[in-house]
């Protein structure tokens, strides 16, 4: 697992490693029961506090994304992975509908909305 931090984003350390962690679980990068490093061990690595990261785990787990075993470690849950997928499927659903409706007044076509997303699929 490579988490990348970026001081010039604007964004909370902490969100950062929730964010990209979170993004490995639903994208499957991450399985369940898969052991993820220490608290100590990540703050280590990307140089940090042991609290920032503590504070990224501790989000996690009460998003229900990984679990804790004392003594053992964090863990990716092996629950609501689906769900969660399926939910943010419907928020991506969500801003294309909106990006449809202020695209209308204005003559945007759905091709140059789908050009649009080439492009940024391009940049990513």
């Amino acid at each position: 697992m490579q988490i990348i931090i970026d001081n010039r984003r604007g964004v909370p350390i902490y969100e950062q490693i929730y964010d990209q962690i979170k993004g490995e679980i639903i994208s499957g990068k991450l399985t369940p029961d898969m052991a993820l490093p220490s608290i100590r061990s990540l703050a280590k690595d990307l140089r940090i506090s042991v609290i920032t990261t503590k504070r990224a785990y501790d989000e996690l787990e009460r998003d229900g994304f990984i679990y804790t075993t004392p003594g053992k470690g964090c863990f990716v849950s092996g629950t609501n992975i689906d769900i969660m997928r399926e939910a943010v499927l419907t928020r991506i659903e969500e801003h294309l509908t909106e990006a449809l409706r202020l695209g209308k007044p204005v003559g945007v076509s759905a091709d140059e909305i789908k050009s649009m997303i080439d492009l940024l699929i391009e940049e990513n």
